[in-house]
């Protein structure tokens, strides 16, 4: 039985598994999260090339309402629903990345996980949050708190 002040047993180093081991663990798990916060982007270039697309057909229809049927046929043709890269709408590099590195990324740091760390995640991050928080201090509880338990609140509230 785990120490009922410390980390639970899910974020416990298992036995045998080095400094350096964790350590590594941290920086492929930080690595990941840039990849993950990358990968946030590409939907944002997706979602905000897409909106921009979409906003063309009240433009041509404005064009078109204004007089300007050259200009609205020019959009249509020119830049509605282009490529943005040869070949490519932005949903089809959202799927090459995913397909091409992202998954194989994640894959690759679950099982450096099972493998090296029992399946533990975060070993990194429980052990400095152990080594910088306050014993006995309400808001420096080692776990979240148990249902039905109450929790501290800011002066402010």
């Amino acid at each position: 039985m785990s120490d009922p002040q410390g980390p639970d047993d899910e974020h416990r180093r298992p036995e045998g598994v080095s400094d350096e081991t964790v350590e590594a663990l941290g920086s492929l798990s930080k690595a990941l999260e840039t990849v993950e916060r990358a990968r946030g982007h590409l939907y944002a270039f997706h979602q905000l090339t897409g909106t921009a697309d979409l906003e063309l057909d009240r433009l041509v229809e404005l064009l078109r309402g204004a007089g300007h049927e050259a200009w609205a046929e020019r959009v249509e043709t020119e830049i509605l629903g282009r490529n943005v890269i040869p070949g490519h709408w932005t949903f089809q590099i959202v799927e090459a990345y995913d397909g091409t590195y992202y998954r194989a990324f994640r894959q690759l740091e679950q099982e450096a996980v099972e493998q090296l760390a029992a399946g533990r995640n975060h070993l990194f991050e429980a052990e400095m949050k152990e080594a910088r928080r306050t014993r006995n201090h309400p808001d420096h509880t080692a776990r979240p708190a148990s249902p039905g338990t109450r929790t501290p609140t800011a002066p402010f509230d």
